[in-house]
């Protein structure tokens, strides 16, 4: 999925989704519930998702979801310098006066996502982010929740640290959040054969990464 394509149609995005684009691809997805997508990724997360061609494969596919069984990485540039790997376990739900946004709720769904140092830039860190869940927003949610906000999350961001003119400017400017659903892996709903894809990183976040590493010191973990 492209950066800029909306997976489902809503207010203001009734045409031109990716749930369009199936359709004209695959016209009998007329018949599978949102035209077989199984799960969604967020306006301006680019990367892997999953579809089903029936309504078969699209229930066992659910399952696996609900069953925390499918695996997910994303790739998230974050603010700040993180220092060490970890879990954010927090539950997840609508934030309580911005009902638009989600935040960590006692009232919330149980939420748990697990990050690894990739690489650390001055003001920022390149994440690995695995989901045991899928709640809406989670990473986003959960990596604000510790200090540490998407670059160029329009939502949940927070401005950078002290990085100097040059970096600060660089991370400012990045127009989406920098997010990129890079792998996926899941058993085949009939063969229950455990396949998986990769997603080469996308050309905007990839451009950013590289104006990074020359304008910053850049550390790559052990």
């Amino acid at each position: 999925k492209p950066a800029g394509l909306v997976t489902h149609p809503g207010n203001g995005n009734w045409q031109g989704t990716l749930l369009n684009a199936l359709l004209h691809h695959a016209p009998q997805l007329l018949n599978v519930p949102r035209a077989g997508i199984v799960h969604r990724l967020d306006k301006n997360t680019s990367g892997l998702l999953v579809v089903a061609k029936t309504i078969e494969a699209q229930t066992n596919l659910v399952r696996q979801l609900q069953q925390h069984t499918v695996k997910r990485d994303y790739l998230a540039l974050v603010l700040g310098e993180v220092k060490q790997d970890g879990i954010v376990d927090a539950p997840i739900g609508r934030h309580p006066i911005h009902r638009t946004k989600m935040a960590v709720t006692t009232k919330g769904k149980p939420a748990r996502t697990h990050y690894r140092v990739i690489e650390t830039f001055t003001g920022c860190t390149l994440l690995q982010c695995s989901l045991e869940t899928g709640r809406t927003h989670q990473i986003r949610v959960h990596m604000n929740s510790i200090g540490h906000s998407l670059v160029g999350d329009p939502v949940y961001g927070g401005k950078p640290g002290k990085t100097g003119q040059v970096i600060g400017q660089i991370l400012i400017s990045f127009p989406r959040q920098a997010l990129h659903a890079q792998k996926l892996a899941l058993a085949h709903p009939q063969t229950e054969q455990i396949l998986g894809w990769e997603a080469d990183v996308p050309e905007d976040l990839n451009n950013l990464l590289q104006v990074l590493r020359q304008h910053s010191r850049s550390y790559i973990a052990e």
